[in-house]
């Protein structure tokens, strides 16, 4: 046998080698990825907990009761200014889309204001949305439309400061603002007898913003609307909203049959269809897209100091599924109060309503199975509306929202 000549076990071992080197290869290469995707999604969270840390912060909150037995209540407030977390005014290529006219109206008025109640055992939760004209006790300035509370205070604290010789523009706006916050937290948690554990502030471009970065919010209209104030100009059934049209629809009043109380229907189907894009786009689990939303929420979003935000996104995907109720709180009938149309409620008929809720005896209250609908008079009853795509309309032609709630 030759030298140069190799045995045929050797030969046969190398063909086997050379057959199994891309089956190596292969797996190597699915393990980089692997690995790879798993750092990139490692380098988004740590750059989510980041930027986590640019957001607004406030320290509104400090000192006051919390809630106990590990349940958490969350004050959603939208302010309905056409100004910027810095107080200026917003551009005027922003204004012209949001259609909402000069930075000079609006004011500081918290026409959004809605408590998310979490319970602590994982059970549905319960988003209470309170009619922004509701007449309540309003500390220090007696009884006023409940969305006021914020602009008060906050005009008092600039008054005071001025007067001390503070001129710094930007310290009267932080201070101003930080003393609307605390007011407006404090007047609902008087009205509603339960302590508010975090919040979350919103400007009026948030709602434009949001709508944008999730590519369009799915909502349901019973009936078509056109209404020159808002913009509002939509077809009935389903459709997907982009930020301009989200927030026309969510400002629409005019040309609804309750006025205020359907645009906080609105409000509550705007945050409903978020949710439902939110869970089908996979975002909760998807530390990219979180990311980006954050970044996102940065320019419009004040939240209390020191909330986990991180824990709450986490939690917020199991609320994504459907797990919310949306109860508008009761009036009793309509009223002025100088020259202004005004709720009449009943304070401690909403503190029992709200206790019974989300009490240990929730399931058992007759106000927690309210029939969806639109009542033909204010009821003293909570109206349950906008929940996980179910019909808000009375009439008798049900419109398939497609996994959203249909609204007027």
């Amino acid at each position: 046998m030759s030298a140069h000549r190799k045995h045929p076990r050797t030969v046969r071992s190398a063909r086997r080698s050379r057959r199994r080197r891309p089956r190596r290869t292969g797996r190597a290469l699915l393990t980089a990825a692997a690995v790879l995707v798993a750092a990139l999604g490692g380098a988004a969270w740590y750059l989510y907990e980041d930027l986590a840390g640019t957001i607004g912060s406030s320290k509104a909150l400090e000192g006051a009761a919390r809630s106990t037995g590990g349940a958490t209540n969350i004050l959603l407030m939208g302010l309905d200014s056409r100004k910027d977390q810095e107080g200026r005014d917003l551009p005027e290529a922003v204004l012209d889309k949001l259609h909402a006219g000069s930075s000079e109206i609006g004011g500081y008025n918290a026409n959004t204001l809605i408590l998310l109640h979490v319970p602590a055992d994982g059970g549905r939760a319960r988003a209470f949305s309170i009619p922004r004209d509701d007449f309540v006790d309003i500390p220090g300035h007696g009884k006023d439309k409940i969305k006021k509370a914020y602009g008060l205070a906050k005009a008092d604290r600039e008054e005071t400061l001025s007067g001390q010789g503070v001129k710094d523009p930007r310290r009267l706006e932080r201070e101003g603002r930080e003393a609307g916050r605390k007011a407006q937290i404090e007047t609902v948690t008087r009205f509603l007898g339960v302590p508010v554990d975090h919040f979350a502030e919103l400007n009026l471009a948030g709602f434009y913003h949001l709508a944008d970065a999730l590519g369009g919010v799915p909502v349901c209209l019973n009936h078509a609307v056109k209404d020159r104030y808002s913009g509002a100009d939509f077809p009935a059934g389903r459709q997907m909203l982009d930020g301009q049209q989200a927030l026309a629809f969510v400002r629409q009043r005019h040309g609804l049959t309750m006025g205020d109380l359907d645009r906080t229907r609105r409000q509550q189907a705007f945050l409903a269809g978020a949710r439902y894009e939110l869970d089908r786009a996979g975002t909760f689990t998807d530390p990219v897209k979180l990311l980006r939303l954050l970044d996102t929420a940065k320019k419009d979003l004040v939240t209390d100091e020191g909330w986990d935000l991180l824990s709450f996104v986490r939690q917020a995907k199991n609320l994504s599924g459907g797990k919310v109720d949306f109860v508008t709180l009761p009036i009793k009938g309509f009223a002025r109060n100088h020259g202004e149309d005004i709720n009449v409620v009943d304070d401690m008929k909403i503190k029992r309503l709200i206790a019974e809720q989300i009490g240990p005896e929730s399931a058992a209250s007759p106000a927690a199975t309210a029939t969806p609908g639109h009542p033909s008079a204010p009821s003293a009853g909570g109206q349950r509306s906008a929940g996980g795509g179910g019909n808000g309309s009375s009439g008798s032609t049900a419109i398939d929202g497609g996994g959203v709630p249909c609204v007027d």
